[in-house]
């Protein structure tokens, strides 16, 4: 039985508002889904045709995203309208799928006033074509520290969506629902925009104001204020790495009760805990990009290139150089 949903006024007799989804090769599918479900919702609870949608890909070749699954697509990269939205969709690998085909279409829709969204880690591919200098802007968490060191003009936020004038970027996953209701609210009001969430069971709506991880405390499984606030300090300065008697000093601690502290509720020292944190930064920059391993060694605040591989080495069981060459015989496969 087909149950038809309250229809929610809407005043409009315009034109039909079109998105334009890019899926980009290894795209994440919940970013794709979550936006285009609530295009759809949205017509459906309006009673209406508010929105339309075409889906495009470079070379107009079924688009793979990173689960496997195959979406058949309806265009090649093409003109658009001018008051067409594109929306980027991006997934694990950005890099290499961010083709100069790919930048050069963007930055010509961009000259001619087209507005452009980055879903997930498609905030990378922006600020690859220059689409992104000297505005905000947001990207997946595991992806922010390998932005922050290419793309220093971006001012980096840790939003869940950010929109800065024609340019916006979204966080990954269900911050596209998170955005896609923030843009019909400012289209077409709060009612329309509320039913679409309810219609979704979308209880917890965010704004641009909320960021993208868990606190640390519910990252970490423990209530501990001064725990937290250590743990902030040290994933605030990896390049430059605090001591333990600073941290401790920092909340009020002795050195040997903030041992006690991780011993307890993290089974790890403070300096071990700690040393997983730069390591695990360094991972990230390994893979996703070209710095050389002396300078990913200097940014994850280690001295020297052979204290970091043996860091490396201790926790991951493999050098940084192999690991790079592993990630990129995978890659090309």
């Amino acid at each position: 039985m087909s149950i038809e949903p309250q229809i929610v006024d809407v005043d409009h007799a315009g034109k039909p508002r079109r998105f334009i989804f890019v899926l980009m090769k290894d795209f994440t599918m919940l970013c794709f889904a979550a936006a285009v479900e609530s295009l759809r919702i949205a017509n459906r609870t309006a009673g209406k045709e508010l929105y339309t949608w075409d889906i495009m890909a470079e070379g107009a070749e079924d688009a793979v995203c990173s689960n496997g699954c195959a979406f058949q697509v309806n265009n090649d990269l093409t003109e658009l309208e001018r008051d067409d939205t594109v929306m980027l969709c991006g997934g694990v690998n950005v890099q290499q799928a961010t083709t100069k085909r790919t930048l050069n279409w963007l930055r010509r829709e961009a000259r001619r006033g087209v507005t452009i969204a980055g879903l997930c880690t498609a905030g990378y591919t922006m600020a690859k074509a220059g689409l992104l200098d000297g505005k905000k802007a947001t990207i997946h968490w595991e992806n922010q520290d390998s932005f922050t060191e290419e793309f220093d003009e971006v001012e980096l936020t840790k939003s869940v969506f950010v929109i800065d004038g024609n340019r916006i970027t979204t966080a990954g996953g269900t911050a596209s629902i998170d955005l896609m209701i923030k843009l019909i609210a400012d289209q077409h009001g709060e009612d329309l925009a509320n039913a679409v969430a309810d219609i979704l069971i979308y209880s917890s709506i965010r704004t641009d104001q909320d960021t993208q991880r868990l606190s640390i405390p519910t990252r970490i499984g423990v209530r501990h204020p001064k725990l937290s606030r250590v743990i902030q300090m040290m994933e605030q300065n990896i390049e430059e790495p605090i001591s333990p008697a600073i941290l401790a000093k920092e909340v009020g601690m002795s050195t040997r009760q903030l041992e006690r502290l991780f011993r307890r509720y993290l089974s790890r020292s403070p300096k071990r805990y700690y040393m997983e944190l730069r390591l695990q930064k360094a991972r990230n920059l390994l893979m996703q990009t070209d710095m050389t391993v002396i300078n990913v060694a200097l940014a994850c605040g280690f001295a020297s290139p052979s204290h970091f591989s043996k860091c490396y080495r201790s926790h991951y069981d493999t050098t940084p150089y192999r690991e790079r060459g592993s990630h990129a015989a995978r890659l090309s496969v």
